[in-house]
């Protein structure tokens, strides 16, 4: 019996060195997803569209122009459309995020934990990505999403900045994309879903050109976006300031 145990020790023991040794390096995964989905060398632009559904509230459409300037942690969205919405701009600069109204023609404190507009997509979805700095994987499986081959990862926050404590993500293992996460509170409870469908190169970088973003809480609720116009030319520095907020609504 002793000698049953003692082979079953070794057994497991070997078993756990052998997961040791082909754990992929989690940290290795998380930079190389903040480092393909941002642009560290280029501004980034391109035109959104968002169509949020509600079960009760109906179907809603808005169209965005969307700055970034990366390596200055600097954002810029502006409203096109529905009309009554025209002109309403998010400003995120220095650490601050600015809500531009049109109609008060006034600037007021927004947080990166809100969400966008009315939409199921946080102001935190626009920024860039910085998963290796925020959180730290607690658990890891091999697992498929479809065709594909993926790590699903249960991530913890580092910090209280974040939007979400905890996340699980769901990313390829060939290139490290990122396909799918779920946001959770930090007592557990599931509070949103979010796919990425389809992806587009743009130099170094791999931009999300379709997103979905399904709130948990309310059920039927949810809003797809989907880019066109990318480009990743240079931006004039007066873009990312109050002054071209207002300018355009003028």
């Amino acid at each position: 019996m002793k000698k049953y145990l003692l082979t079953a020790a070794v057994f497991f023991a070997a078993v756990c060195m052998g997961f040791s040794e082909t754990a992929p390096d989690f940290t290795e995964i998380l930079e190389k997803i903040d480092f393909q989905s941002t642009f560290e060398k280029y501004d980034f632009s391109s035109k959104m569209t968002m169509i949020s559904e509600d079960s009760e509230e109906g179907v809603e459409k808005l169209a965005v122009y969307q700055f970034r300037r990366d390596r200055e942690d600097k954002f810029v969205m502006i409203i096109e459309q529905p009309e009554v919405q025209k002109g309403q701009g998010y400003l995120r600069y220095e650490d601050n995020l600015w809500f531009y109204d049109p109609e008060s023609r006034k600037f007021s404190h927004s947080s990166m934990k809100e969400n966008f507009s009315g939409t199921d997509a946080k102001n935190s979805d626009f920024q860039k990505s910085s998963l290796a700095e925020d959180y730290a994987v607690e658990t890891w499986k091999e697992d498929k999403l479809g065709s594909y081959s993926v790590y699903v990862l249960e991530l913890e926050a580092l910090h209280n900045e974040v939007t979400y404590p905890k996340k699980k993500i769901w990313v390829t293992r060939e290139d490290s994309l990122l396909l799918k996460t779920e946001d959770y509170s930090l007592t557990g409870r599931l509070m949103r879903t979010s796919l990425f469908p389809k992806y587009a190169k743009l130099g170094d970088s791999m931009i999300p050109v379709s997103m979905i973003f399904v709130d948990e809480l309310v059920e039927g609720r949810k809003t797809q976006i989907s880019l066109k116009d990318l480009s990743i030319s240079p931006l004039a520095d007066s873009i990312f300031t109050k002054a071209y907020i207002e300018k355009v609504n003028k």
